[in-house]
């Protein structure tokens, strides 16, 4: 099958009454649609071992769906800051930013009205093999310093991988932190819980948290704990946390491998990121979706780098690009991932 892109078809409205649509990829295999609003992943369609589809993304027929339970950030492009920054503050160049405390006290996923609430511009990519979606923020929105174009292209390769490639420059100094925040359920969306997945994360130290999600002090290691997926094992429940990937950032390299046993199905997670957030959605309460029926594998900086000089910057310039990379593969298997 070669690749398709689909025309573009009218999939509701956003708050504001802007049209939002849908765009369809297929190739290989796998089927995905795109929302411009949010940037959204909506669906993620592929055969189990004995080729039947299912959607293996949690997600809403409609855009009513997402823009009514919000919360959860099912399947969005998220930023400009991805997970916690705390207190709402942090210090760049001497000079200190206040921004929405959405979380607790702490910012979280870019404020009030971050990337995942926004009409992305959207366009087919010239090879016919994804779409490009494109945004600006402007200086101060949500408190940010800078104007910021960003862009997150999603493409399908030969093989039937999901790629999303992110860019963006800005006009002044200021933050970045980008992700996409897919709920990942292999046995098809609706099918339960996730928790008797396996999952193996090439990680061998974890950022220690408080009661805030926030980091407590440097990575501790994972050997001897629950944190330990170095070797697959049941993912369970009651993780919210970042794991420090042991590639750090030099090259793309297997961040995670997911694998449902019943329906077969393995997911490959690619990244050029340093760390990789496993949340295991204890706490929804969102329409059809109960507790844990998903797993999130957010490829991103590390939570609080704004404040933390010891991790990994996440401070872009004027004349810099921000670019990152994150590959979702998807195969059978037997016997484990």
């Amino acid at each position: 099958m070669t690749t398709a892109v689909t025309a573009p078809e009218r999939a509701g409205s956003a708050p504001d009454g802007t049209p939002v649509h849908r765009w369809v990829l297929e190739r290989a295999g796998t089927r995905v649609a795109v929302l411009d609003y949010g940037g959204i992943l909506q669906s993620v369609e592929v055969p189990d071992r004995d080729g039947v589809r299912a959607d293996v993304v949690l997600g809403f027929d409609d855009v009513a769906g997402y823009v009514d339970c919000p919360s959860p950030y099912f399947g969005a492009l998220i930023g400009r800051y991805a997970n916690r920054i705390a207190g709402g503050t942090f210090t760049l160049d001497g000079r200190t930013y206040r921004l929405p405390r959405n979380n607790g006290t702490n910012c979280l996923h870019g404020g009030e009205r971050g990337f995942d609430k926004r009409v992305w511009e959207a366009e087919p990519e010239a090879d016919g093999h994804g779409v490009r979606l494109s945004l600006v923020s402007p200086d101060g929105e949500e408190g940010f310093p800078g104007r910021l174009a960003v862009s997150a292209t999603y493409a399908l390769d030969a093989a039937g991988a999901l790629r999303i490639e992110y860019r963006a420059v800005t006009d002044a100094p200021t933050v970045v932190n980008l992700t996409n925040h897919s709920y990942w359920n292999l046995g098809g969306a609706g099918s339960g819980r996730a928790g008797g997945h396996r999952l193996r994360i090439t990680a061998g130290h974890v950022t220690p948290l408080d009661g805030d999600s926030v980091p407590t002090g440097p990575p501790a290691p994972v050997a001897g704990t629950r944190f330990d997926f170095r070797e697959p094992r049941e993912v369970g429940s009651g993780y919210d946390h970042n794991f420090v990937l042991d590639q750090g950032t030099s090259g793309a390299s297997v961040a995670a491998e997911l694998y449902d046993p019943v329906s077969g199905r393995v997911l490959t997670v690619t990244t050029t990121e340093p760390g990789i957030q496993l949340y295991t959605g204890d706490a929804f309460d969102a329409g059809p979706f109960g507790p844990c029926e998903g797993i999130a594998l957010e490829t991103q900086h590390f939570p609080d780098s704004p404040n933390r000089p010891d991790f990994p910057s996440t401070v872009l310039r004027p004349g810099e690009e921000f670019r990152s990379v994150t590959t979702y593969g998807f195969g059978t298997a037997d016997d484990g991932a």
